[in-house]
């Protein structure tokens, strides 16, 4: 009998379940949002990448004044021994 008629699956049952929008439900599930624990290791990545920047931009001054240097002393070298 299973040649002739063979087994056919039912098809899935559709189980909807509408949303209604809670106001009290999602301030609550912001405030948590905000309290979690991702929230302060952001917010100290944050504080690090605008540190390292600030390093960044001071090594940068750093090694353009010491090029400069380098050029007033190779300069001021070459007018004495000339």
């Amino acid at each position: 009998m299973s040649v002739l008629f063979p087994k056919v699956p039912k098809p899935r049952e559709w189980d909807y379940r509408p949303i209604y929008y809670d106001p009290e439900k999602e301030a609550r599930k912001d405030k948590l949002a905000r309290l979690h624990h991702g929230s302060f290791r952001e917010a100290h990545e944050k504080l690090q990448s605008v540190e390292s920047q600030k390093t960044k931009d001071k090594r940068q001054v750093s090694k353009l004044g010491f090029w400069v240097a380098l050029l007033l002393l190779g300069l001021l070298l070459y007018f004495f021994l000339s």
